[in-house]
């Protein structure tokens, strides 16, 4: 059971990400964090490596996003602090999703340890 709770930061990130894309009415993008989501439930080194780069993607994306977001802010004197905490620790647990398929157990359910 100790496999679950991997995917708990993973779901979440692509939730968050699809949540970004609705904000922004990007529905192509909303569509494929369902579908990565889907995915989760094959067992397949492709599968990983895909989420993986998905999840990386999705960290640069939200880099971009905070630092438009900050110039934005900055350029009409607003406060911009407490959104970079909160974006940078969005980006921080996406990236970490990315590096759980690393974790020896996802490497086995995904196929991707080399044989002993």
């Amino acid at each position: 059971m100790k496999k679950v709770p991997l995917y708990i930061p993973i779901v979440l990130s692509l939730v968050v990400l699809g949540a970004h894309f609705m904000r922004y009415g990007n529905s192509i993008g909303v569509f494929v964090a369902l579908v990565l989501i889907g995915l989760l439930f094959l067992r397949r080194p492709w599968v990983a490596r895909l989420m993986q780069v998905v999840l990386v993607l999705g960290t640069l994306e939200w880099l971009r996003t905070m630092y438009e977001l900050a110039q934005i802010r900055a350029l009409h004197g607003q406060p911009y602090g407490r959104m970079l905490v909160i974006l940078g620790i969005v980006a921080t647990v996406t990236l970490c999703s990315a590096l759980l398929f690393q974790s020896v157990t996802l490497k086995k359910i995904y196929g991707l340890q080399k044989p002993d």
